[in-house]
């Protein structure tokens, strides 16, 4: 899976992605630090990557709708140290769920994941 990493996530959960297989690209690699979030979720579409972040603004599907994007991931915790994102990223990872998020929102805490896709088109 194609994976863009926001600035505000550690270098350590690129690394987890990676080991998992996952086509993981940071934010600061590719020179988009300081960038505005609809370019930085503008670039990771174009790319076909799913958005990783703390930046509880993705989660706006008003401003974000479900099929706009790629798919976006926001980790929602009381903490944003590793130690506390580490359990949840990698139940994220060995879930699946990442790989079934095309194009939609999930909102990722400490003890669950919720995930919000398009509907399909009942014909």
């Amino acid at each position: 899976m194609k994976i863009k990493l926001d600035e505000n996530l550690p270098a350590a959960l690129t690394e987890l992605l990676r080991a998992a297989g996952h086509d993981a690209m940071t934010v600061a690699e590719e020179a988009l630090g300081g960038s505005k979030d609809p370019k930085v979720l503008q670039v990771a579409t174009s790319e076909g990557r799913t958005l990783l972040t703390f930046d509880l603004d993705f989660a706006d599907i008003r401003r974000y709708p479900i099929g706009s994007h790629a798919g976006i991931v926001v980790f929602r915790l009381h903490d944003q140290r590793w130690v506390v994102l580490e359990p949840p990223a990698r139940r994220l990872i060995e879930s699946g769920l990442l790989d079934r998020l095309q194009n939609g929102l999930a909102i990722v805490d400490e003890s669950r994941v919720r995930i919000r896709t398009k509907k399909p088109n009942p014909r």
